[in-house]
């Protein structure tokens, strides 16, 4: 398995994972071409996110998106992980916290104050992985 860059000839196989990870929202495919994944590329290539793909045998396998945003209160950037997947059939190997360490080691480079992931369902796995419960994860979305 590699991690690289996700680049604009990976939207079929993100769209295919995005599918299967997503469980509150439905993915469009239209908004997702037009709209979302170009954004993210566009974010990535400016330094703002990082967005990382796992690749195994020329296909990407599993991907990695994460914003990066300035802080008062830490002093310096956050990066905050929001999506990572893995094919279902691949997971357990590795390739989730292959793409992690990845994340983790871009942060440092770009000299982020620390790395954050709301998460409830996959917080086991993050554990592992060294990171620690410091907050609960509230959201609020407009109705419509």
């Amino acid at each position: 398995m590699r991690v690289r860059a996700v680049t604009p000839a990976d939207a079929d196989d993100v769209f295919r994972l995005l599918r299967d990870f997503a469980t509150s929202h439905r993915p469009e495919p239209a908004r997702f071409t037009a709209v979302t994944f170009p954004a993210l590329l566009a974010a990535a290539a400016a330094g703002r996110a990082e967005f990382l793909a796992a690749e195994e045998g020329g296909r990407v396998v599993g991907y990695l998106h994460a914003a990066r945003m300035p802080t008062l209160f830490a002093g310096g950037t956050v990066l905050e992980l929001l999506e990572l997947t893995v094919d279902t059939a691949l997971r357990g190997r590795g390739t989730g916290s292959g793409l992690v360490r990845a994340v983790l080691e871009a942060a440092e480079r770009a000299g982020d104050v620390e790395v954050c992931v709301p998460t409830r369902r996959a917080a086991d796995f993050y554990r592992r992985l060294d990171f620690t419960e410091t907050a609960t994860y509230l959201k609020w979305a407009p109705v419509g």
